[in-house]
């Protein structure tokens, strides 16, 4: 059995190659950062539950075993490379080989690597990082990629679009009354923010234009923290699902106020037309 370790936040190309040729999986359920170093932790480009499930499903074809997600605690942090070596003796019986990127370290300290375990009687196969532009391909590099609005990059690096997922949750219906109604995703807390703006949007239920900010123009009605609504572009009524998948294509223009409602609603139907041809670019 091939076991691929690390903690594959995004399951990006480089995630996905070292997957490919694993039967299971060993990750944690949040970043180790949250306990060794609260105040860098970085924020995230999926949870925890869209992770796991992304994990499992880059699994070699036929995979055998699981995905198997660990808390890292402090206790946890504390425990020393060979105890962390022997818990794999133990707990894979039927390991053949260890799966993992060229920076993955374990144990206190950070001691343990590839060449601990080899010394140790381990296979172990450290996979080179994927390089796009020149670059290796980082979780990292695709959280500063979507803090700056650079979708088509964060697209490239994640092999896919950048997904948020949420509950739709009521609005105040601003945009039905403006001829374009929105539905409210009520996002995941610790997760890697876009700046707030327009974007061109893919959902489950059609393309759409989906605004990540707090409705400025909208004055003592506007929202108190960001907010991400999406208007999905449709000839019929769309009925809201209880949840939504939101695959941000491009970024449109920066959320800004209006001189009035008026200006407003023809401002978002230049957002449409821009979010349509953005969206059939990307896709082709």
């Amino acid at each position: 059995m091939n076991l691929a370790v690390g903690f594959f936040d995004g399951v990006h190309v480089g995630h996905r190659r070292i997957l490919a040729c694993a039967d299971a999986a060993l990750t944690f359920r949040d970043h180790p950062a949250r306990v060794l170093a609260p105040s860098r932790a970085p924020a995230l480009l999926m949870t925890s539950s869209a992770r796991l499930a992304a994990v499992e499903a880059a699994l070699r074809p036929g995979a055998t075993g699981r995905v198997r997600a660990l808390d890292f605690t402090p206790d946890f942090a504390a425990e020393s490379a060979e105890a962390f070596a022997l818990w794999l003796r133990r707990e894979y019986p039927d390991l053949e080989e260890i799966l993992c990127g060229p920076n993955w370290r374990f144990g206190a300290g950070g001691v343990g690597d590839a060449a601990f375990l080899r010394e140790r009687g381990f296979a172990v196969r450290a996979m080179p990082f994927v390089e796009i532009d020149g670059s290796p391909v980082s979780s990292t590099r695709i959280r500063a990629a979507i803090a700056a609005g650079d979708m088509a990059d964060a697209a490239r690096l994640l092999g896919r679009p950048w997904r948020e997922e949420g509950e739709v949750v009521p609005g105040k219906g601003l945009g039905r009354a403006l001829g374009f109604p929105t539905m409210n995703v009520k996002v995941a807390e610790g997760l890697v923010r876009p700046p707030c703006g327009v974007y061109a949007v893919e959902t489950p239920l059609g393309r759409a234009v989906a605004n990540w900010g707090v409705a400025p123009t909208m004055g003592e009605k506007a929202w108190e923290h960001p907010v991400l609504e999406v208007h999905v572009v449709s000839t019929h009524p769309v009925a809201a699902p209880k949840t939504l998948a939101v695959d941000f294509l491009a970024f449109i223009r920066p959320e800004r106020v209006f001189s009035g409602e008026d200006a407003l609603r023809a401002q978002i139907a230049a957002d449409i037309l821009a979010a349509q041809g953005m969206d059939e670019l990307f896709l082709n």
